[in-house]
């Protein structure tokens, strides 16, 4: 078997997925067809129908795509199966059922941004970063029943440095993650469609598992009655999106939601009032935690542009304020 021989079928939606079937394309392999979420609705009434980035990619490079609402719909499910292809490759899509991840004799692999079986969910990346952890990686395992939890084909780590946010390990995961794929093609068409694999259950781990659920709005609240290092990873956790954000509340004026891209870790500066109380020192905003203070350096008011602090307090005073947790 050679990887022109090989057929496959790719499963993803987002960015992060395009990484990978562009390696798969670029490399020679046959991709067979793609499948991907159905167009989403956007615009003020949701009268235009925006493409995923998979399907843009896969339509640019003339590769069929099925976009099912069910996954269990009989009808895709057929339209699947005339693809006869002998591997599916998953990265970034939903949950399949047993009749789609059973189908091709080779299995099919996912491609998770984390080292299974930590972080087992839809945001690894994000609680990776929110957590402080300092490394995190890429797994290929193949699916099964449950989410996340399959026997483990390969695992590669990735360094998250102090200072990187959610974008950073996004970009590294995406190119690594399209190697540790085609890696484990390679294996797998080496081994006469056979390869080794091992069940997370017997993967040693150093301490207890995170979990990676999905964020949500208010999963993104800043709470301010935290350490200084602990609101530091939550706010690049989640930069540039979806973006931790906080209420600041002035008195005389209404409360306005700010949302908070970029921090600054303040050694040595000591707690100075309540916990998210505002300090403006030569053009630097300064925010109290539980332990110190924050120095916020990038952020942006609901309905405004995203901008520096200094750029931001030029005109406006914030003397007196307070940034609040809903």
């Amino acid at each position: 078997m050679t990887k022109e021989d090989l057929k496959i079928v790719f499963m993803g939606t987002p960015e992060f997925a395009v990484g990978t079937l562009r390696a798969l394309v670029e490399g020679g392999y046959q991709v067979v067809a793609v499948v991907t979420q159905p167009d989403k609705p956007v615009g003020r009434h949701g009268s235009v129908l925006q493409p995923s980035e998979v399907k843009k990619y896969a339509l640019e490079h003339s590769i069929p795509v099925l976009q099912p609402e069910k996954m269990k719909d009989p009808e895709f499910v057929e339209q699947l199966r005339a693809f006869n292809a002998d591997l599916q490759v998953v990265v970034a899509f939903r949950m399949l059922p047993e009749v789609v991840w059973a189908m091709p004799p080779l299995g099919t692999f996912n491609v998770h941004a984390a080292l299974l079986p930590q972080y087992r969910g839809a945001a690894p990346i994000n609680w990776a970063v929110i957590n402080g952890e300092t490394t995190t990686g890429v797994t290929t395992f193949f699916l099964d029943h449950d989410i996340d939890t399959g026997r483990v084909i390969m695992r590669r780590p990735f360094d998250i440095p102090d200072d990187a946010d959610v974008e950073y390990v996004y970009d590294g995961l995406m190119r690594l993650g399209a190697e540790v794929a085609l890696e484990t093609i390679d294996h797998i068409i080496a081994g006469n469609g056979q390869v080794e694999s091992i069940p997370q259950e017997e993967m040693e781990e150093s301490g207890p598992l995170h979990a990676a659920p999905k964020i949500f709005k208010e999963t993104c609240d800043v709470n301010w009655n935290q350490p200084s290092k602990r609101i530091y990873d939550f706010i690049r956790g989640l930069s540039p999106y979806p973006g931790a954000w906080t209420t600041l509340v002035q008195e005389g004026g209404a409360p306005v939601v700010m949302k908070i891209f970029k921090s600054s870790k303040c050694e040595g500066r000591m707690p100075e009032g309540d916990p998210g109380t505002i300090f403006v020192e030569k053009n630097k905003i300064y925010v109290t935690t539980a332990d110190g203070q924050l120095r916020i350096d990038t952020l942006q008011l609901a309905g405004k542009k995203r901008m520096d602090a200094a750029a931001f307090l030029n005109g406006r005073a914030l003397e007196g304020g307070k940034l609040v947790h809903s």
